[in-house]
This record gives C-alpha cells, structure tokens and sequence, in this order.
C-alpha cells in the first residue's frame, strides 16, 4: 500500500464525512451521532491542519485540527481528530496522517495537541501514545451515548519545537 498524505480540500468531504461515518457507527470513536454538513465542519477545523490519506485517488483517512478556545493564551493548543475507514484500518494510515498533523501544528506554532479518547479505543489510544501523547487524565461520565455514561481520556502531546 503506497499512502500519500495530501491537504485536504472541499471537494474531498464526501469521502471524509463517509469516513467520519464509519468511525461514528463503531460507537467508540465520538459522541457525535450524524456528520455535520460541510460549512459547519470547516467552520470549526484550523484551515492549515487538514489532510487526506490517499491510495491512487480512493481517501482511506483524515486528520485535522480544531481549536480548544478563542482565548488567545490557548492560541498554541489544538484538539486532534484522525479517522481511518473500515477497510484500512492496521496499514499504517492513522500513524502518517497523525505524524503529518504533528508536523503541520509544530509549523504552525501549536505547543500543546491534546486529544480525548473513550478508553474502549484501543487502537487510537495506543497510536497516540506511540506518537508521542501521554494520558493526562480520565473525565468520568463526560457523557451519556444511547443512554449509558461514558469516560473520556485525556491525551497531550507538547511540542519539543514549538512554544519551547
């Protein structure tokens, strides 16, 4: 599989929300239960941090940024999101898109990524802490998802370049 890390553009939305689909349906990837049409989505990701992983010209995944506050003392701190579909999850799509996303944020003077993760996400929790993330804190019952509470671990990644 030769994977190709590019930026995302609009007309890639529909692969992404399909994307973003799938990693809804496992349950066990967000609180969120539909995708939000393209306008909202774009409103709230940093434009700079946006990427596609792409084989020929099929997407397998996504990867972006979304600022935790307007504050501007948390100007340098960025949440994290990075699907994979169904079909190419364990081929290495989620470690290059999460290290392009690390590497755009740290260029783009992001010291601190953060990302929350429901503890049942194996997967993403041990791709996160191989890249780098620590777990900083578990948010008991953050949520409830059809009905049952859910926890949320809190990861951060500090930036050995930038904020330094």
């Amino acid at each position: 599989m030769e994977i190709r890390i590019e930026w995302m553009t609009p007309d890639d939305w529909s692969e992404v929300r399909r994307i973003y689909l799938e990693g809804i349906a496992t349950g066990d990837a967000t609180f969120e239960t539909e995708a939000p049409p393209w306008e909202r989505w774009d409103a709230t990701h940093r434009p700079g941090e946006r990427f596609v992983a792409r084989e020929g010209r099929s997407v397998l995944g996504w990867a972006a940024l979304s600022a935790v506050s307007d504050r501007c003392v948390y100007g340098g701190v960025a949440e994290v999101s990075v699907y994979v579909a169904t079909a190419a999850r364990g081929k290495g799509v989620g470690a290059a898109l999460l290290q392009r996303l690390i590497g755009a944020s740290e260029e783009a003077g992001v010291w601190t990524l953060q990302a929350g993760i429901f503890p049942e996400n194996r997967a993403s929790l041990a791709l996160h802490e191989w890249l780098g993330f620590r777990q900083v804190g578990r948010r008991e019952r953050l949520g409830k998802m059809n009905g049952v509470w859910r926890d949320v671990l809190l990861l951060e990644r500090r930036s050995v370049k930038a904020g330094v």
